[in-house]
């Protein structure tokens, strides 16, 4: 036995776990702080910012265009089942990209090439054009689908492990808040000047992102590591069956995306554009449910790392809270009593997502070794995309045979299942590492 191990076994759990607690919250480093002193991560957070806007304001623009153009739920669902599939069939593929090439040029390249992509939406005119539209959301999001996996593997790439926790917190609060700023944005821009004209900007968008992540400058690569990715380029999944508490870490973007989160995106714009129409054709309405969706998914996290910090098990036990609360946010939302009950459902709703989301990416993060680290963020990535694509076109199915508060109800007990069998691998997974000791 080590001499750590010594220690470990031979001091009190409590005492131990007290030190471990004062230890990580000395680490912390604040989020202004890190913005300040660190110009890696500032422009990767600034050209994060630029293009989450504009993604939202797609989001509005191509669901309310494909509702105006067939009013069918299940074409919208299908819209939304593009989405979340076209990364599925490229993001193994992305991962091996992620730990073979320079990512900083993978999220450049694909930034440039999804602002070109962006000019063919402005040709989707009427009802024949469906077909453009959906090949075209194709392509963006297969394109997406490399800079994902990219994105998250690059993180611990610009930050220290100390400034790894705060960096992961405020990238995800950023997409929460970028989710209400161009969600809000979006659904004005959309209701008053419509769809084209919020295509046009979100092609601006990504423009803007690709010149300012060419100006971070990444470390250099030990020519080792370079070897050891190559050798290694097709161990993803042996590497997850030996390490099974990776593997399920991985599964909860897509328990997520499945049971609380795509779905739920789908029946808003049902909701908006039927129950509680705001704007021309709901925009403005379904800009606010997403708006607080991303108030709710950056406040939750953002509060319960205040009592997590980085520690490994306080992060485990969050999750199924996480889901626990999203069920509650669920149970609110469907009686559909009034626009502001629906709104403060999604919320609750969102507040729970985000710190199951949240979260395991940062177990991801502090766990994931480097030379295999864009692998297994593009398996989260692929499985995520998928388990997505199957809640939307099933919610959008749905919606045409039962209508959106039979499909809310249905909703609200699918995300104890995650939760449950989260705490249940918890209590083996806890049980095999006390036995190790």
């Amino acid at each position: 036995m080590s001499d750590r191990e010594q220690a470990t076994a031979t001091t009190p759990d409590k005492v131990v776990e007290q030190g471990h607690q004062k230890k990580d919250r000395e680490k912390l480093v604040g989020y202004f702080e890190l913005l300040l002193t660190n110009s890696n991560f500032r422009w990767l957070w600034a050209g994060q910012v630029v293009s989450l806007l504009g993604d939202w304001f797609n989001i509005i623009a191509s669901a309310i265009l494909i509702h105006n153009l067939t009013e069918s739920g299940l074409a919208l669902g299908v819209l939304f089942t593009i989405r979340m599939l076209a990364p599925f069939f490229v993001a193994p593929l992305a991962g091996i990209c992620a730990d073979r090439y320079n990512r900083k040029h993978i999220l450049i390249i694909t930034d440039i090439v999804r602002g070109l992509l962006l000019l063919g939406f402005l040709f989707v005119k009427n009802e024949d054009d469906i077909w453009l539209l959906y090949l075209l959301t194709t392509l963006l999001f297969a394109v997406s689908g490399f800079f994902s996996p990219a994105r998250s593997a690059i993180l611990p790439d610009v930050t220290s492990r100390r400034e790894l926790g705060t960096a992961n917190a405020l990238s995800a609060t950023t997409w929460s808040v970028m989710l209400a700023l161009g969600a809000a944005i979006g659904g004005f821009t959309t209701g008053l000047f419509g769809v084209h004209t919020a295509f046009i900007l979100d092609g601006l968008t990504f423009f803007v992102s690709a010149g300012l992540l060419l100006q971070i400058k990444l470390p250099n690569i030990p020519e080792s590591a370079s070897k050891i990715s190559g050798r290694s380029k097709f161990s993803v999944l042996g590497y997850m069956s030996r390490h099974p508490d990776i593997f399920f870490i991985t599964l909860h973007k897509a328990a997520i995306a499945l049971l609380l989160s795509s779905g739920f995106m789908v029946a808003q714009v049902e909701i908006a554009k039927t129950h509680f129409v705001i704007g021309i054709d709901g925009a403005i309405s379904l800009g606010l449910m997403y708006c607080m969706g991303g108030v709710g998914s950056g406040i939750g996290p953002i509060v319960a790392r205040y009592w997590t910090g980085d520690r490994d098990k306080p992060l485990r036990r969050s999750i199924s809270l996480g889901y626990l609360i999203g069920s509650v946010g669920l149970a609110v939302a469907a009686p559909l009593l009034s626009l502001t009950t629906v709104v403060l459902g999604g919320f609750i709703r969102s507040v729970g997502g985000g710190i199951a989301w949240v979260f395991s990416t940062q177990l991801l993060l502090q766990r994931a070794p480097n030379e295999i680290r864009g692998r297994i963020f593009g398996t989260e990535f692929a499985l995520f995309t998928l388990m997505g694509g199957i809640a939307t076109a099933t919610v959008g199915a749905m919606l045409d045979l039962f209508g959106v508060q039979a499909v809310l109800w249905g909703m609200t007990a699918l995300p104890l299942i995650p939760a449950i069998l989260w705490w249940l691998w918890q209590a083996r997974y806890n049980s095999s590492e006390a036995g190790k000791r």
